[in-house]
């Protein structure tokens, strides 16, 4: 049995509507297809074997001030980051950096570096990619 190491993060956006076509795009790349409002904003789920899988939810604060707080999402190859860094630059992503390696992490480090609408800082990365 898989072991799950997150239940879910709980990201704070300005607006709902700044950050809806974005994250519509963005989070079904990485593996949450599956989009739901809640009472407090909405939701993308994973497509697991359990009842109720991990998830992001965005939470709309108009007082929302980003931070130099990074989430780092795992890509299995350097093909998927390339694939995703498309997906954020049509979604509208902000600041994006790379995709490229970054040897100061490690070796194989390739990774891909951007801001959603609110300024909240992102990244897909992947430690497998062969040189």
């Amino acid at each position: 049995m898989d072991r799950r190491l997150f239940d879910h993060i709980d990201l704070r956006v300005r607006s709902l509507a700044e950050v809806e076509r974005f994250y519509s795009q963005l989070l079904p790349a990485l593996g949450f297809p599956e989009f739901c409002r809640t009472s407090i904003g909405i939701a993308y789920d994973a497509v697991r074997d359990h009842p109720k899988p991990e998830f992001i939810g965005l939470i709309e604060d108009p007082e929302h001030r980003p931070n130099a707080t990074r989430i780092a999402f795992w890509a299995e190859t350097k093909e998927d980051v390339e694939r995703i860094a498309q997906v954020v630059e049509q979604a509208g992503g902000r600041n994006i950096e790379g995709p490229m390696f970054c040897p100061e992490y490690s070796s194989t480090y390739y990774g891909l570096f951007f801001e959603d609408p609110s300024g909240n800082r992102l990244e897909v990365c992947c430690r497998a990619a062969l040189l």
